[in-house]
């Protein structure tokens, strides 16, 4: 399992747990209050914490869902295709993978896409030695078009790369308040309780909604601990990174 004791990050001052990190971040994130769309000062929020991360010398891959453009199982639900409505959502993801970009180049951190379905004009394929080295060059690899393949979440390619890129966890973050993983919905259940700290199998066995199953199986096979936090809280990304008492909850 990856080393959970805090690394000193000489440069920075400041203890940091992971060396390397997979930031999971979902599409509805994106939206900030709207139903659908970018609000883009979310997206310069997002893109000031991982350059704040960035600072602290951690390696950065973001995941980006699509769900605040398009969702496959909304359009499979209303008569869709399935695998069509999913390259549809794989291709929202590009859109947002590209603010992102934007974003972080304004903000001067290098940043790379790579997406797992080609579109060479904007993008680089995805290509895990070339991820690998962009990462070691300190630039901020963004990770779209999910796995190239219909019927999988955003969670199982975040879980994936992290395998391949070597990352030491998966942090998802969270929006609408979400700041962990509990008992049961907070929203619906007042008696629901925060867990700061809980097991791949506790997670499966109890149907918490953390990722989906498939990823949660696959981090536990590969030993990747998992942080569920609230991405829109200000400053959260790098109380996580230092392990600040009460962020979030880990998964391990």
């Amino acid at each position: 399992m990856a080393d959970l004791e805090p690394e000193q990050d000489v440069a920075a001052g400041a203890a940091v747990r992971w060396k390397r990190i997979v930031l999971k971040l979902s599409g509805e994130a994106f939206a900030g209050d709207a139903p659908y769309g970018i609000d883009g000062r979310v997206v310069r929020q997002l893109a000031t914490e991982i350059v704040d991360a960035r600072r602290h010398d951690v390696d950065v891959a973001v995941v980006i869902g699509g769900g605040n453009i398009w969702r496959g199982m909304t359009g499979a639900g209303a008569g869709m295709d399935r695998a069509q409505a999913d390259y549809m959502g794989m291709l929202a993801t590009v859109i947002n993978a590209l603010a992102l970009q934007d974003t972080l180049e304004q903000l001067d951190q290098p940043t790379r896409v790579q997406t797992a379905i080609h579109m060479e004009q904007i993008a680089e394929p995805y290509i895990r030695r070339r991820a690998m080295r962009h990462l070691e060059k300190g630039r901020v690899v963004i990770l779209a078009g999910g796995l190239g393949a219909p019927f999988f979440t955003t969670d199982t390619p975040a879980a994936l790369r992290a395998a391949e890129l070597s990352a030491d966890a998966v942090l998802k973050g969270t929006h609408s308040g979400v700041d962990g993983v509990y008992t049961a919905d907070p929203k619906l259940d007042p008696s629901a309780t925060k867990l700061d700290e809980i097991s791949y199998m506790d997670v499966l066995n109890r149907g918490l909604k953390v990722m989906d199953p498939t990823s949660i199986t696959f981090c536990m096979d590969n030993d990747l601990p998992i942080v569920v936090f609230d991405a829109l809280r200000e400053g959260n990304l790098r109380r996580v990174l230092t392990g600040q008492a009460g962020i979030g909850t880990l998964v391990r």
